[in-house]
C-alpha cells in the first residue's frame, strides 16, 4: 500500500481518501456477510482480506495526517488495548459481571464517558439493523423496549425487530435470508423471454 500510495504508484491510490473509500468499506463489508450467509468459503477468504485492505488502506492513508499521523501498527496496538480492556474477565481473572454482553457495554461507555446505553450507535446503519442495535442496547441496559403508539407501517416493523430481539434472531440476516429465497422463487417463475 505505501508503494501504491507513493510517487510512482498508482494514480487512483494515490488520490483516494478516508471519504472516497467508505463506500468501498461498505460494500466489502456487506460482501463478506454474504460470503458468510452462503457457505462460500473461498469468498470468506477473499473477502477477509478485502476487508483488510481497507484497514491497510485508511491507515496508509492516516499516516499523511500533518499533525496528527497514525499507521497499522498503532491500529493494531490501540486494538489489542482495547480487547485487553474490554476482556478484563481473561486478562485480569476478574469475575464476569452479569452477562458478558452487559459488562462490555458498560466498560466501552466508560472509556467513551456516554451518557446514554443508546449512545454510538451509527446513524448510518440501514434502519432495521440500527433498530434492533437499539432494541439490543436497551434491553441490555434494562430499558423498557416498548413500541410506541400506533399501527403504522414503520410501528409494525418496530414490534418485529423488537420480536426478533427477544427471540435471538439477527432480524437483518433473517430478513436478508428471507428476500434471496423470495427472490430465488420469483426468478424460478420467470417466463424466459424468447432468444
Amino acid at each position: 500500500m505505501d508503494r501504491l500510495r507513493s510517487p510512482g504508484g498508482c494514480p487512483w491510490d494515490a488520490q483516494q481518501t478516508h471519504e472516497s473509500l467508505v463506500p468501498y468499506a461498505l460494500e466489502e463489508a456487506h460482501e463478506l456477510a454474504e460470503a458468510i450467509e452462503t457457505g462460500d468459503r473461498p469468498g470468506l477468504r477473499e473477502e477477509l482480506g478485502d476487508l483488510l485492505l481497507q484497514v491497510v488502506f485508511h491507515a496508509r492513508i492516516a499516516t499523511e495526517h500533518p499533525t496528527d499521523p497514525f499507521d497499522v501498527d498503532d491500529v493494531a496496538a490501540d486494538l489489542v488495548a482495547k480487547l485487553v480492556r474490554r476482556h478484563p474477565h481473561v486478562f485480569e481473572d476478574a469475575p464476569i459481571e452479569g452477562d458478558v454482553h452487559v459488562q462490555w457495554d458498560r466498560l466501552k461507555n466508560a472509556e467513551k464517558e456516554r451518557g446514554s446505553a443508546l449512545d454510538g450507535i451509527p446513524l448510518a446503519l440501514g434502519a432495521l439493523a440500527r433498530a434492533q442495535k437499539i432494541a439490543g442496547r436497551a434491553r441490555r441496559a434494562g430499558l423498557a423496549a416498548r413500541v410506541p403508539a400506533g399501527d403504522g407501517v414503520g410501528e409494525r416493523l418496530l414490534a418485529l425487530v423488537l420480536e426478533a430481539d427477544a427471540a435471538g434472531v439477527d432480524a437483518e440476516g433473517a430478513l436478508r435470508q428471507a428476500a434471496a429465497a423470495w427472490e430465488q422463487d420469483l426468478r424460478a417463475g420467470e417466463i424466459a423471454p424468447p432468444v
